[in-house]
């Protein structure tokens, strides 16, 4: 057997946003199943940084991981390798850095899709890197954007992702000199950054259906306030068991909030449950549901 090797320029051609999507609606309920195993990643101390690991295995097919220097948002290239359960020997793999990005930007198209009611959304997004472009790319995949508003600390790549997003998705995109100018109004609020404080308050997304964090989520450091959670009308994780493994803890840890958290597999078989109308908006908090990555791999070689 000789593995398939594949870069950034293959997930362009054999991923688009719509298969994206697709596939990682299909990883998310095999998680939810059991079908799909998926530990929290872990790390090691490698002297210059920390290398981590997110693996998973479908039963009786395949096990994969994916290998990346930790934190990984300098742009540095992953590994992801799938191996045949059976055989032990190496489907596929891939080095690169734009399998994880469009990984996360589905899993946040699935959970607009599944937490929005339905229709256009008026979608604004707070930072303008990598991970920024592809939620918008994948919630317009999975929606219509009736608009879409940019806030970032730096306006050369606000900018950039409004232009893009006008340019390539046909998207009525304008960028806003304040993050409160950008989310107040907006259904679907995606916050992008790497903050270590709250970028936005709860008062001005409060008639939002959403607000999506990719950004820190741990005590002492998380991009969004405390009270959006404890005041949202439901929260929804991608993966429970990692944000129980985060170290500091996660905001929720230790609260009564977190026997609140649904997994995002839950919502999808059955549903989110009616929550308080006059309460805030929901929150899904994303934190990287292992497996995924080698999911699409193995899917995309198959």
């Amino acid at each position: 057997m000789t593995p398939y090797v594949l870069g950034d320029a293959d997930i362009e051609r054999l991923l688009p946003p719509e298969r994206a999507l697709s596939l990682i609606r299909a990883a998310v309920l095999d998680a939810e199943s059991g079908r799909l195993t998926a530990p929290p990643r872990v790390s090691a101390d490698v002297g210059v940084g920390r290398l981590t690991f997110t693996a998973g295995a479908i039963e009786a097919e395949w096990l994969g991981f994916r290998s990346y220097l930790a934190p990984g948002d300098r742009g540095e290239e992953q590994l992801v390798v799938v191996q045949d359960l059976a055989s032990g020997r190496v489907r596929s793999l891939y080095a690169g850095v734009d399998l994880g990005p469009r990984r996360t930007g589905a899993i946040g198209g699935v959970a607009v899709d599944a937490l929005v009611p339905a229709g256009p959304v008026d979608l604004a997004v707070v930072g303008a890197g990598r991970q920024a472009w592809e939620q918008v790319r994948a919630i317009a995949a999975a929606r219509i954007v009736s608009r879409l508003r940019v806030y970032s600390r730096s306006p050369g790549p606000a900018q950039a992702l409004a232009h893009r997003a006008g340019t390539d998705l046909g998207l009525d995109a304008a960028v806003t000199g304040r993050a409160r100018r950008a989310v107040e109004g907006a259904q679907v609020v995606v916050l992008a950054t790497s903050a270590s404080a709250p970028v936005i308050e709860s008062g001005w997304v409060r008639g939002a259906h959403l607000v999506s964090t990719l950004g820190p989520k741990q005590r002492g450091r998380h991009e969004f306030p405390l009270d959006l959670v404890t005041g949202a009308r439901a929260l929804v994780c991608d993966s429970p068991a990692q944000l129980d493994a985060y170290d500091p803890p996660s905001i929720v840890g230790g609260l009564p909030d977190r026997e609140r958290v649904l997994s995002l597999g839950a919502v999808l078989r059955t549903g989110i449950p009616a929550g308080d109308p006059t309460a805030g908006p929901a929150v899904f908090l994303s934190v990287g549901l292992a497996g995924t990555e080698a999911y699409l791999l193995d899917a995309i070689t198959r």
